[in-house]
């Protein structure tokens, strides 16, 4: 057994979580991609005077998705693309084709990925990492409008 020789941790701190602050973001795809969402959350963090606690963020579809991913390299957001694609194709006989060939794929893809996520905020900042960005996926070739629910949860300043 291997023993880690280069592992540090803070201290714990702790908050009372007495606040939730919560906000509807309507974001008007352009079709199948990737939206960045993170400094529509960040905004919302600094509106909600938000301390230390937690962000969660909610896609309120079924062919859309939220993801947290590489913000750095544009060409990772092709490929995670293309992967999706492969996953679930558009051209295998689904039997759900009512609203089109791209529509049934949608599905199994945010069933893949993500309807929610949960991004802690630490001294009023989402902690994320350098390259990290919050993502909302849109799955169907034609634009949409999609709602995210935005809700943070903890102390305020």
């Amino acid at each position: 057994m291997t023993s880690a020789k280069s592992v540090t941790r803070s201290a714990p701190s702790s908050v009372q979580a007495t606040t939730i602050v919560s906000s509807l973001l309507t974001v008007q795809t352009s079709g199948r991609g990737f939206t960045d969402l993170t400094s529509e959350a960040a905004k919302f963090i600094n509106e909600a005077h938000a301390g230390d606690g937690a962000l969660t963020l909610f896609v309120r579809h079924t062919s859309a998705s939220l993801t947290i991913q590489e913000n750095a390299d544009p060409s990772v957001l092709v490929d995670l693309t293309t992967a999706l694609s492969r996953l679930a194709p558009e051209n295998v006989p689904w039997t759900h084709d009512t609203e089109g060939p791209d529509d049934m794929p949608a599905h199994v893809k945010t069933m893949l990925t993500q309807t929610s996520l949960h991004v802690p905020v630490l001294n009023g900042k989402l902690a994320l990492g350098t390259w990290q960005a919050i993502y909302l996926v849109e799955h169907r070739e034609r634009p949409h409008r999609r709602e995210i629910v935005l809700q943070f949860i903890g102390a305020t300043s």
